[in-house]
């Protein structure tokens, strides 16, 4: 089996997911390098040094710039970005309706203008598996309609319909590219994705029907997207028990770390989203006593790190006062060191939320960590 849980307790799980790449102990916070590279001057070389077991790209991006052929070409996204490790593609869904312009959905697909230089670009399920088999990353996504949030339930019926029909179409496409003597990862893995909006019949019924189609790993999308914490969470109650519990299931987007740990104790495995690393070029920097904005007067002086006794490259190297002044200077070391610790410290984070399922405190270090950060 691809996916073994090595431990539960009510509906939290701990688990070890085999791929072509690598084994990925879960819960798993990936590293959302969007055109294949974390935005604040992070390295490939880098993120094993933060101890990032897994690495986020994203297919609607890389088909624009530089293009998958391209990358095809030069050995697949692996080779490319020197990464040896997982990588997960992202199917171009969301950024197909949160970028483009004049965008039409239709049965076949989706038309739009690229968001960089206006040109008309076709995308359906066949064209975003093709462009996903070429950048040969170890998960391809699933194409669908991340839905509007507010949106009719007539609205949502109909898009999880063509969504579900477009997820069948996704894996037959996967399939015969697998079977390809050209493709370079022919056990590129796929994990379908439920929709539904914030209606939890819809969602369970959908989470339903993609369940029987046997497939990698499953997701659920289209939260995060304006609705409240108490709407996320109450989608995912829902959700979980119905997608399949011998594989993973994946939140996308999501999110804040007690987003995460809320999400663990519901059943999620995969997480991602790009909010720690923006966060950081901004100088907006997480710690064990919460966030804190390293640009505030009162740190001109400060000879400590980001966050006492934390192991990330910055802490062990760096203080307060000095990232300040590089920000302030608009020096671009300063948003290396901030992504670099922010990074750090949601990897470290999935380790201790493992570590405290492993030895059957979860419940208690849930409670610890809101308490430190005063989320309580």
């Amino acid at each position: 089996m691809m996916y073994k849980l090595l431990k539960t307790s009510g509906k939290v799980r701990r688990g070890e997911f085999k791929t072509p790449h690598g084994t990925i102990q879960t819960p798993v916070f990936m590293n959302v390098g969007t055109l294949a590279a974390i935005k604040g001057a992070v390295s490939s070389m880098d993120l094993k040094e933060i101890e990032c077991q897994v690495e986020l790209s994203n297919t609607y991006h890389l088909h624009l710039r530089p293009g998958d052929k391209v990358i095809n070409k030069l050995g697949g996204i692996h080779e490319f970005m020197n990464w040896d490790r997982p990588i997960l593609t992202d199917s171009g869904g969301f950024q197909v309706f949160s970028l483009a312009s004049m965008r039409k959905i239709k049965e076949e697909g989706v038309y739009f203008n690229s968001h960089i230089d206006g040109r008309k670009i076709f995308m359906g399920p066949e064209e975003s598996m093709q462009i996903q088999s070429n950048l040969a990353s170890t998960i391809a996504m699933a194409f669908d309609e991340c839905i509007p949030n507010p949106s009719s339930r007539e609205y949502v019926e109909a898009s999880v319909d063509r969504t579900t029909r477009w997820l069948t179409r996704c894996k037959n496409e996967l399939d015969r590219l697998n079977s390809l003597e050209c493709t370079i990862n022919k056990k590129q893995m796929l994990f379908g994705i439920n929709q539904g909006g914030v209606y939890e019949d819809i969602r369970i019924e959908h989470a339903k029907t993609i369940s029987k189609l046997d497939l990698d790993g499953y997701a659920i999308g289209g939260l995060a997207v304006g609705e409240s914490h108490e709407d996320m969470y109450r989608i995912i109650d829902s959700v979980v028990p119905h997608l399949p519990q011998d594989k993973p299931i994946y939140l996308m987007g999501v999110g804040l770390p007690k987003n995460i740990l809320e999400a663990v104790e519901r059943g999620v495995d995969f997480f991602d989203c790009v909010l720690p690393a923006r966060n950081g070029r901004h100088g907006h920097v997480f710690t064990k006593s919460g966030k804190i904005n390293i640009m505030n007067a009162k740190f001109e002086l400060d000879k400590s790190p980001i966050d006492e006794g934390c192991d990330c490259p910055t802490c062990k190297h760096y203080t307060r006062a000095y990232i300040r002044h590089l920000f302030k200077a608009k020096e671009m070391l300063a948003m290396r060191l901030c992504v670099l610790h922010n990074l750090y410290f949601y990897n470290k984070l999935m380790e201790e939320i493992r570590d405290s399922i492993d030895g059957d405190y979860f419940s208690d270090y849930k409670k610890q960590k809101l308490t430190e950060w005063g989320e309580v």
